[in-house]
């Protein structure tokens, strides 16, 4: 199952506000297109690169975003999304 933390929405939600005064088209295909991408993670979690040399924390890139996600035991936790280097954990 895929979790996502309540500042993975906020993020999200950021962006998306950014996205939406340029085009609200392009802000809608941005977040279907970004949450297809993560809802292909449980199939190969080990296939993204690790996030800070951890091994149960990888990390998707989506455009020029990065999206650090935490493998639990039969879970995927969505930490977060930033551009690049702007996300502390």
């Amino acid at each position: 199952m895929i979790i996502y933390s309540s500042r993975f929405y906020k993020e999200l939600e950021n962006i998306t506000a950014f996205i939406l005064k340029d085009s609200q088209q392009r802000a809608l295909k941005f977040n279907d297109e970004l949450f297809l991408k993560i809802e292909n993670i449980p199939n190969h979690p080990l296939a993204y690169p690790k996030y800070k040399d951890n091994e149960f924390i990888r990390k998707l890139i989506y455009k020029k975003y990065v999206i650090p996600f935490e493998i639990l035991k039969d879970d995927i936790y969505i930490l977060g999304i930033f551009k690049k280097n702007l996300w502390s954990k």
